[in-house]
């Protein structure tokens, strides 16, 4: 049985139950060691076979997960975050259909979610944005017409950017093409979670040159929009004048 676990945000702790108790069981370990904390390593048991896919292929990385299977062992394949956001495990569960190898997904913490933590913010707010996009700007892997930055920006609402910390000078472009103003609040949120974790507030119109002066050029997550600044409206859910399902207003 091969697990996709999603190894969470950065700190060793912030891996589901789930996911640290398949680390323990584990025969086989194949984790992206380019972004997964070295520290979820240690849930692994003594003799417990470790993988660093920084360094292979998807094709080396089915094979040792081949070799496991016939040898009937258990496999955790670990990712970083939440598989589902760019994991890259799409093709290595088709590859697996393939063979007729049985798999499962054990959801991670995203680091989108960890760098809200880090920034103690709420990225849906009442009257500011009800909408997070989560995407990247294009380099050496293209995105879809449709999904040009640019594109994305001009809806203005809650933007959280990844894998794009090395362009930031392009994604500013792009980010004030579309919808938002040089003064749209902003923050790079470096490491979320991590014990080296760094927020490092700016504006839109100051990103790159924030992430220069910062020595910032990976792992981190840019986050855009007025979710950061201080107005907001209160939630009505909560709101005694307010009627729903499960309590009755002031105001009937």
């Amino acid at each position: 049985m091969i697990h996709f676990v999603g190894a969470g945000s950065g700190a060793a702790d912030l891996i589901t139950v789930r996911g640290a108790k398949l680390l323990e069981e584990a025969d086989v370990i194949i984790y992206a060691g380019s972004l997964v904390n070295p520290a979820l390593l240690e849930y692994a048991h003594e003799g417990c076979e470790i993988h660093n896919s920084a360094h292979m292929t998807l094709e080396e990385v089915i094979e040792v997960m081949k070799a496991a299977e016939a040898a009937g062992k258990m496999t955790v394949r670990l990712h970083t975050g939440d598989p589902s956001l760019y994991g890259a495990h799409r093709e290595q569960m088709d590859l697996l259909d393939e063979e007729g190898i049985a798999y499962d997904v054990v959801p991670g913490v995203s680091s989108f979610c960890g760098a809200a933590a880090a920034l103690k913010a709420e990225y849906t707010l009442p009257n500011v944005s009800q909408s997070v996009i989560i995407t990247r700007m294009e380099g050496r892997t293209p995105v879809p017409d449709g999904e040009k930055l640019r594109s994305m920006a001009s809806h203005g609402c809650t933007m959280v950017l990844f894998l794009s910390t090395s362009l930031l000078e392009q994604a500013q472009e792009e980010l004030l093409a579309g919808a938002y103003e040089p003064d749209t609040p902003a923050a790079i949120v470096y490491k979320a979670t991590w014990p080296d974790e760094k927020v490092f507030p700016c504006t839109v119109g100051t990103l790159a040159e924030t992430a220069r002066e910062a020595g910032v050029k990976n792992t981190a997550l840019i986050t855009i929009g007025g979710f950061l600044g201080g107005a907001y409206d209160r939630s009505r859910l909560y709101d005694p004048a307010f009627t729903h399902m499960f309590r009755k207003g002031t105001d009937e």
